[in-house]
């Protein structure tokens, strides 16, 4: 862990989060500044700086989540990509896409969508539902 980490705090339980999927090697969490509903955060426990510093296991979870998102928000597209910069802790966004998302065929990261904290625990629990 780092102790300046946001996320290795989040993790901890430092700092709160509507946490979606946790393991011995995963955690995953909703974005706090969600392109979509269901937008979530897959990370490794171990601070590690690059996805591709992390096992192949890191996958395999990326995977079930993405998978979960699709049966919980009904729809069959999920995208994920890799930032790297905004926090220096190995990360994967997943976002589920659906038609006239107000995003075109890209995810516009600047159009941040708001909702209210029960609408956040609803996504997470959606999803929680199906993995």
């Amino acid at each position: 862990m780092d102790m300046g980490c946001i996320f290795c705090k989040i993790i901890k339980g430092e700092i709160p989060c509507y946490k979606v999927y946790e393991d011995d090697q995963f955690f995953a969490f909703l974005d706090i500044r969600p392109t979509n509903k269901g937008h979530c955060l897959v990370v490794p426990k171990n601070h590690y700086r690059w996805v591709w510093d992390v096992n192949e296991d890191y996958s395999k979870i990326v995977n079930k989540i993405a998978n979960a998102q699709k049966k919980a928000f009904e729809t069959s597209w999920v995208v994920s990509f890799v930032m790297g910069e905004e926090v220096p802790h190995a990360h994967i966004h997943l976002v589920p896409r659906f038609e006239n998302d107000g995003h075109g065929p890209l995810i516009n990261l600047e159009s941040v969508k708001e909702f209210s904290k029960e609408e956040m625990q609803e996504f997470a629990t959606r999803i929680k539902n199906f993995l």
